[in-house]
């Protein structure tokens, strides 16, 4: 073999190396950053794309969605009641964080204090109702854990209801994934909170860290995170036309990197599956 083709040899053998080990299924969404992500069909179940999904990592006020739903599931067995009045305790008050300023409070009916969890991310709500439905923090810690491992979060352990940070306290992105698609599949009406904007309780306005949600008409939820261990999380939510799809980009430096690649695989999912729509309706009329 002469020295140019031994070259060429070469250099084909460098190029097969290079497709067949790079990640393929990456190539239409570009470099993402996020630590780790996942983007589901909800209708199918079908994973679109997924990087790092069993990275664990704080959850972060991600949390809030598992809380979340235990509290609509309590509410759909008649064990407690949108308009119970909740027991403001002082453990509740002085939790830090995002807050809905319940200082001043004694009681507050719970229709309010889930308005505070979905939009704001209310901490001192999300104590206030932990101890209304679980007795203590503690009681609703492991009601917590044990639905999760109902749902099959098999990564994730909590330490507390708000997602503030606790050594121990670990999920992943697909775990986040199997809670979010569960929480939306049995209670869609968690949506209509999720999906607003704003918030104003005892004159006080605030406004949902999910910045997507004036940014990108088809999205409707669901909740964003922080925490410094981690980095800034987002699991959203958009319907366009019959598909509906979840993204969980955990890990990102920035809000605006978190959004921006949020809408990126959002994007690229609904190309996708436009796509496989078309084929197989092409595919029913040749038949």
């Amino acid at each position: 073999m002469n020295l140019k083709r031994f070259i060429l040899y070469l250099c084909l053998l460098v190029v097969t190396f290079f497709f067949s080990y790079s990640d393929i299924s990456a190539a239409p969404y570009g470099k993402l950053r996020a630590k780790a992500v996942i983007l589901m069909d909800i209708e199918s179940g079908k994973i679109l794309y997924a990087k790092n999904p069993n990275k664990p990592m704080q959850p972060a006020s991600l949390t809030k969605i598992l809380s979340l739903y235990l509290v609509y599931e309590a509410v759909n067995e008649g064990r407690i009641h949108l308009t119970d009045k909740v027991k403001i305790s002082t453990d509740a008050q002085l939790t830090g964080g995002s807050s809905m300023y319940l200082v001043d409070e004694t009681e507050v009916a719970l229709e309010d204090l889930i308005k505070g969890m979905a939009v704001v991310s209310a901490n001192d709500a999300s104590i206030a109702i932990a101890e209304h439905i679980g007795g203590s923090v503690s009681g609703f810690v492991n009601m917590m854990n044990a639905k999760a491992k109902e749902l099959g979060m098999r990564h994730s352990h909590f330490i507390n209801p708000t997602g503030l940070p606790a050594e121990g306290q670990v999920t992943t992105a697909r775990d986040i994934l199997i809670l979010s698609h569960a929480y939306i599949r049995k209670f869609p009406e968690a949506l209509q909170l999720h999906s607003m904007q704003e918030y104003t309780y005892r004159n006080i306005t605030q406004y949902n860290n999910n910045t997507l949600l004036k940014q990108h008409g088809d999205v409707d939820g669901l909740k964003t995170g922080f925490v410094r261990a981690s980095g800034f999380h987002l699991v959203a939510t958009a319907k366009r036309r019959d598909t509906r799809l979840i993204a969980v980009v955990m890990g990102e430096k920035n809000p605006e990197i978190r959004e921006r690649e949020t809408i990126k695989l959002l994007e690229r999912g609904f190309k996708m599956t436009s796509a496989r729509g078309k084929a197989s309706l092409s595919s029913k009329s040749s038949s």
